[in-house]
């Protein structure tokens, strides 16, 4: 179509090693892109996978004639029929400068980290704050964060405001991204479920209503009640991997907001109809701040890991939740479109050849312009359910390790509906020889290996009475497997002296030193915690439960004795800008760690989306400490 851009969305900078630098992007056309760097190209490997009539995923892998200069400035360029970005995509650029760019760092100084970017959430972008960090370095390469870090929930395709609805069906349309059939499901395709009046705010009638399915219906469109934590809104909740697409273009590019015009439906209800403008406030400035997000992708190198929303909310919680889920074809499905949204545009840009057979299979493509084959995405979803490669190493100093928290679950052999181990056995046992031998590593968990106890707790007590479901009751602390051998990995004294664990998922932010109890040279273990990018945790609620915290794990609570960390001393780091003994800080934004020669970090700041910052200070006295 003449009038479409021709870039969609991107391009986003994605892995950088001294030998291959990796773009990301999504065109409206497929001809072929011209690269250039500010340093000599040995070559470009060029990819494309087409999702939609006018709608091309690309990955560029482009190898340097000679390894990447450290600690220097490199600009580099897209061209289509000889126009480069600053013509095609100028919003991505800062001022003065002709192209995007970045600095390669073999040493990580400093960098930035974060996860939970709620599109509809009221709070400003993180995102937002990151190109301000980039754009007062622009001209300072010492000064510019190695790389940005997504720990998790980059999208939430069960979380969607109606108002994305009504743009992500237009984004459908105006591409032409492809449909598919449904089995199992009371419609066919999408364009079938777009003409029910149960699109908007109700797909959680669209499952069948018998016995059997009564968990699916809870666990993917039910909008369960959380009386301790937040509720959970999933009746719109993604369903079409042409959805789970446009999804990400929306919520990483202004380019599809150009087409999108969105009116409140008339079929909605009065409350929904609240609702629903509602939503739309908090998207218009979400919408208006995209700018400036893609610039910042477009400017430092990016790497992604998923956790529970960018594929469901309490995805692989326990081995019942995993029967349930795949057993029945439509729910499978739902799983599965999002795992393949999840590899087409978070994981194809974290390895350079990973997952070649997984994108071979997608390459083969529709027969025709209109629908993906059945036969063909069926047999993606079943490589991608049993796939256990998602998680990844960046050859860095010191080295980035980053793991899968998902697909390689320890499951209960108590009983299948308690919560499963975030990694089984063999996953950390993998784990732990990577570490051996190694100074110092920082290693990306999304969840949290050292948490909040009194929020753990009230998680087990749930969990105690069959009810998981309701608070999450994803910790590493849940499952005793799990955390036992978690734990022993940090005891072994052949694993690094100094830990960086990065987290996210819990949508606030907090900082631990730990220690080992009674060994002279303990490793020193940092947990650092920065969530949300844009979401937040209820004020007042959080202001309770880290009160409350503080008064029932005092250092010599007898309650501390049973927790399964009891071996070791976890000392909260104070917020610099607490007004009532705070340790938890509550505002979206972005994690900002720098670090030393030898790999610990010296300076833990929560970076506001919208003001200021808060520095996470070490305690003075181990009287602060929680255990």
């Amino acid at each position: 179509m003449a009038d479409l851009p021709q870039i969609i969305c991107g391009p986003i900078l994605r892995s950088v090693e001294p030998d291959a630098i990796i773009l990301w992007l999504v065109t409206s056309h497929d001809s072929p892109a011209d690269v250039r760097l500010t340093v000599d190209i040995e070559r470009c490997d060029e990819q494309l996978v087409r999702v939609g009539r006018y709608a091309w995923i690309r990955r560029l892998c482009i190898t340097p004639k000679t390894p990447l200069p450290d600690q220097h400035y490199i600009e580099y360029d897209v061209l289509f029929d000889g126009q480069g970005i600053k013509h095609t995509s100028p919003h991505l650029l800062y001022a003065d400068q002709h192209s995007p760019g970045f600095v390669f760092k073999s040493n990580i100084d400093k960098l930035l980290h974060g996860s939970c970017r709620r599109p509809h959430h009221a709070a400003t972008d993180g995102l937002v704050r990151v190109d301000q960090k980039l754009e007062a370095s622009v001209n300072s390469p010492a000064d510019r964060p190695a790389l940005l870090l997504h720990s998790g929930d980059q999208v939430y395709v069960d979380d969607v405001a109606g108002p994305m609805l009504v743009a992500i069906k237009q984004v459908i349309e105006q591409l032409g991204l492809y449909d598919e059939h449904f089995d199992g499901a009371p419609f066919s395709s999408l364009q079938e479920l777009y003409q029910s009046d149960r699109h908007y705010y109700a797909r959680d009638s669209l499952l069948p209503d018998t016995e059997s399915n009564e968990a699916i219906t809870e666990k993917f469109f039910g909008g369960v009640r959380k009386p301790i934590f937040t509720s959970s809104n999933a009746a719109n909740h993604l369903i079409s991997l042409s959805e789970v697409i446009a999804m990400y273009l929306l919520c990483w590019s202004p380019q599809p907001w150009r087409w999108v015009n969105i009116e409140t439906p008339t079929s909605l209800s009065e409350q929904n109809k609240q609702r629903f403008n509602t939503e739309l406030q908090a998207l218009n400035e979400f919408s208006s701040n995209l700018p400036k997000a893609a610039r910042a992708l477009a400017n430092i190198p990016n790497y992604m890991i998923f956790d529970d929303h960018d594929i469901t909310d309490d995805w692989n919680l326990s081995a019942l939740w995993e029967e349930t889920a795949y057993e029945h074809p439509f729910s499978k499905r739902i799983v599965g479109n999002a795992l393949i949204g999840y590899l087409l545009c978070q994981s194809w840009g974290n390895h350079r050849d990973q997952f070649q057979p997984l994108i071979n299979h997608l390459q083969e493509g529709p027969p025709s312009d209109s629908i993906w084959p059945q036969s063909m995405q069926d047999a993606l979803i079943d490589k991608l359910l049993y796939f256990e490669h998602w998680d990844y190493d960046i050859n860095s100093q010191p080295a980035i390790i980053v793991l899968d928290t998902r697909t390689q679950r320890w499951r209960s052999e108590r009983a299948r509906s308690k919560p499963s181990g975030l990694m089984d056995w063999e996953a950390l046992t993998a784990f732990q020889h990577k570490l051996i031998d190694k100074p110092s590593v920082i290693v990306i968990s999304p969840a949290p290996m050292f948490g909040v106890k009194l929020i753990e707790a009230i998680q087990d007590v749930f969990t105690f009475f069959g009810k998981p479901l309701l608070v999450d009751a994803e910790n590493w602390m849940a499952h005793q497997g799990a955390a036992e051998v978690m734990l022993n990995i940090f005891a072994h004294r052949k694993t690094p002296e100094h830990f960086t664990i990065l987290s996210g998922d819990v949508h606030y932010s907090f900082a631990y030193d730990v220690h080992l109890k009674h060994r002279k040279r303990s490793p020193r273990i940092y947990q650092i915690t920065s969530s949300g990018i844009k979401n937040e945790f209820p004020d007042k609620l959080l202001e309770w439960l880290d009160r409350l915290n503080r008064w029932l794990f005092a250092p010599y609570s007898p309650l501390n004795w049973f927790t399964k960390r009891r071996r070791f001393r976890v000392t909260p780091r104070l917020p610099s800008e607490r007004d009532a003994g705070e340790r938890l800080w509550n505002q979206s934004g972005i994690g900002y760690v720098e670090f030393n020669k030898e790999g610990i970090p010296q300076l833990i700041q929560q970076l506001g989306a919208s003001r200021g910052e808060c520095t996470f200070n070490p305690s003075k006295v181990n009287k602060e400490s929680t255990e």
